[in-house]
């Protein structure tokens, strides 16, 4: 519950979050789901409220493990940008340099052509596009164009049927691009290009990595691709949203021991106390307790919009987790730029991301706050909990 008293923070203004979360519950919206908020280095709100597994009636605790889903892609790109720091790279430099099936990218010529009808790229995909999502590369939707579907047939939407990300890399850079690199900003698979380029360089696994440099520094002992047996009776349920309310998710559940495919952009299960623990390393711009993951400045270029706008005047993709007047987009994470444009409440500067499951953070370095929203139901676009947990966060700060 809300402790008595924080300064700047009031604890009869949290109770609404409460009853916010509640409500979802006893609705019939969400099975159940939990919130966190720090501001100046304390914890000011912890509440959980639901069902972790509506069958069984085990409720939402705190150890509950939850897939991120897309709130892997900002772990992933401060992985890569601390081989960034090792100099084993430039962001401006062609990842085809290390991946070389995307020596020769082709870019579909539209919506009315074969996928056979291409032109040349007019340069090469640099990793600064892959982490921009402006190289041309989207995900795979049965209901998209002609490319999308075709991504979609081969596996390439969430990255099903390959045994390995260098298999789904490789199948990947045989389909044309979306549009040139660097012409536009649209959702997709880059980050899992980047995951998998994380390991050609390192010569690690994906997870390995992440264990090694990030995870094991930060203490987030229930993170990772996996969720070992002696833990799957912590895991969530997956559900899909279905007339107002929700029911077993029909997708592919990938986290189950063992997992050989380890998506950069979508694969990471993750504990609310774990996923506090990476954020508030976010708020102090890359240090933590005894060390630091990324020094300030690249940390700091991390976090910078990259758009030279908003998203809105740099195209907008089908799907995304975050809106796009007002929001620009930094090295892996979005970036509030206006809040005015963007219609809600928030301070520019702060930057965040969500995932497929309607996972979502935010860190207002403002504010000195982060929050984090955890549950289980698919399409993250259900409904307006981002937008309506951002108005309840900050309406009780005073």
């Amino acid at each position: 519950m809300p402790q008595d008293h924080i300064d700047g923070v009031d604890p009869n203004r949290l109770r609404r979050i409460s009853r916010w979360m509640e409500g979802h519950v006893r609705d019939g919206r969400l099975s159940g789901l939990a919130v966190q908020i720090a501001r100046r280095g304390q914890v000011v709100f912890s509440e959980r409220a639901g069902l972790a597994d509506a069958a069984t009636g085990r409720a939402v605790a705190p150890d509950t493990i939850w897939r991120i889903y897309s709130m892997t892609k900002p772990v992933t790109s401060l992985a890569l940008l601390m081989l960034y720091e090792e100099g084993a790279f430039q962001l401006n430099q062609p990842v085809a340099d290390f991946l070389p099936a995307f020596a020769d990218p082709q870019v579909w010529t539209g919506e009315g052509h074969a996928l056979t009808e291409t032109e040349p790229a007019r340069r090469q995909i640099t990793i600064h596009d892959l982490l921009t999502h402006q190289a041309g590369i989207v995900y795979g939707d049965p209901h998209g164009n002609a490319l999308e579907q075709a991504l979609s047939a081969a596996g390439l939407d969430f990255d099903r049927g390959f045994a390995t990300m260098a298999e789904a890399v490789e199948a990947l850079a045989a389909f044309p691009l979306a549009f040139h690199p660097g012409a536009r900003w649209f959702y997709g698979l880059s980050t899992d290009v980047l995951g998998h380029l994380i390991e050609v360089i390192s010569g690690q696994t994906l997870g390995g990595f992440l264990k090694s440099r990030i995870f094991d520094p930060l203490g987030m002992t229930d993170t990772g691709f996996s969720v070992p047996e002696d833990k799957a009776g912590r895991l969530a349920t997956l559900y899909d949203h279905a007339g107002g309310g929700y029911v077993p998710s029909a997708s592919q559940d990938r986290c189950h021991a063992p997992v050989t495919l380890e998506s950069g952009g979508g694969g990471l299960v993750s504990t609310m106390a774990d996923y506090q623990r990476f954020a508030t390393m976010l708020l102090q711009r890359g240090a933590y307790d005894g060390g630091r993951l990324l020094g300030r400045k690249t940390f700091d270029l991390m976090v910078s919009n990259q758009m030279g706008g908003d998203l809105a005047s740099r195209g907008q993709a089908h799907f995304s987790e975050t809106t796009f007047e007002g929001i620009g987009f930094g090295l892996g994470v979005s970036v509030m730029l206006d809040p005015v444009r963007a219609r809600i409440v928030g301070s520019p500067g702060e930057f965040a991301w969500g995932g497929m499951a309607s996972t979502a953070f935010w860190v207002d370095p403002v504010e000195e706050m982060t929050v984090i929203l955890m549950t289980q139901l698919i399409p993250s676009s259900a409904y307006t909990l981002r937008r309506q947990l951002r108005v309840l966060s900050y309406q009780a700060l005073v």
